[in-house]
């Protein structure tokens, strides 16, 4: 049975250690691991040389997605963000066959057109996730924003990130059960609220993973998805790879009991 992609976020690695150790010393951790996919975040990059990464990850048979914290939308301008062009290239360039970038504000006076004819430029898919924001963390939002998507045929799929709902206490489970449909990439993402009321990304429990398990029944067999929580301890390659095969089993009882 052919096991779902899985992408691992490199920010889970920690912010200071993936500066201090570069991008690209992460790529045999994840080939090693048994990943499919590895995310660069364009926020903790330092000297890398995007064509040598891209090379890098070719040769250990990964594919790459690029993590732009851009927004797509402006507030107050009609046309997508000026720098998605150059964000669309520098993604080709380090390789990546997906760019994932925030939804920003989105409006009933955005220009669609002027977005396809960006993307129509570029080989690179783009990815739209939640993020944390009030204009950019809520339901309601996306669901206009992907009307539109269909309407106009456009070639964009959404990031779901299942922790992000939580800044603006959405709930997950409504959100896949509306949104489910135009997912292609799924952030797997365990929060937790600290003593000082702040939210943040935690390793996932056992409950965590069976909860997950039921939003990826909204959305498409075997959907990409990725670690974007702490990995972190002395041995990244084993804990990376029991990572990976739990989230490679996502969904994949309900294609075992399908079969049966």
């Amino acid at each position: 049975m052919n096991k779902p992609p899985v992408s691992i976020s490199l920010s889970s690695y920690g912010s200071d250690l993936v500066r201090q150790r570069g991008q690209g010393s992460f790529i045999e951790v994840l080939a090693a691991a048994g990943a499919t996919r590895i995310e660069w975040r364009e926020e903790l990059l330092t000297h890398e040389d995007p064509r040598q990464l891209a090379k890098d990850t070719q040769s250990q048979g990964l594919e790459s997605i690029y993590s732009s914290p851009m927004e797509l939308w402006l507030a107050g301008q009609s046309k997508p963000n000026p720098d998605l062009r150059a964000t669309l290239e520098r993604a080709q360039a380090f390789g990546a066959k997906w760019l994932k970038v925030s939804l920003g504000y989105f409006t009933d006076n955005n220009d669609l057109q002027a977005l396809n004819r960006v993307l129509a430029q570029s080989p690179v898919q783009l990815l739209v996730e939640n993020d944390q924001t009030l204009h950019g963390g809520r339901i309601e939002p996306f669901q206009r924003f992907f009307g539109e998507v269909e309407q106009h045929n456009l070639p964009i799929k959404m990031t779901f990130d299942i922790g992000n709902w939580h800044w603006q206490d959405q709930s997950a489970a409504s959100a896949a059960r509306l949104l489910g449909r135009h997912v292609g990439y799924v952030h797997c993402k365990a929060v937790m609220r600290r003593a000082d009321g702040k939210l943040i990304a935690i390793v996932p429990t056992v409950s965590d993973v069976h909860l997950w398990e039921q939003l990826l029944r909204h959305m498409a067999q075997g959907v990409m998805r990725a670690a974007e929580y702490p990995l972190q301890g002395d041995d990244l390659v084993q804990l990376t790879t029991e990572h990976v095969a739990t989230l490679a089993h996502l969904g994949q009882s309900r294609l075992e009991s399908a079969h049966a």
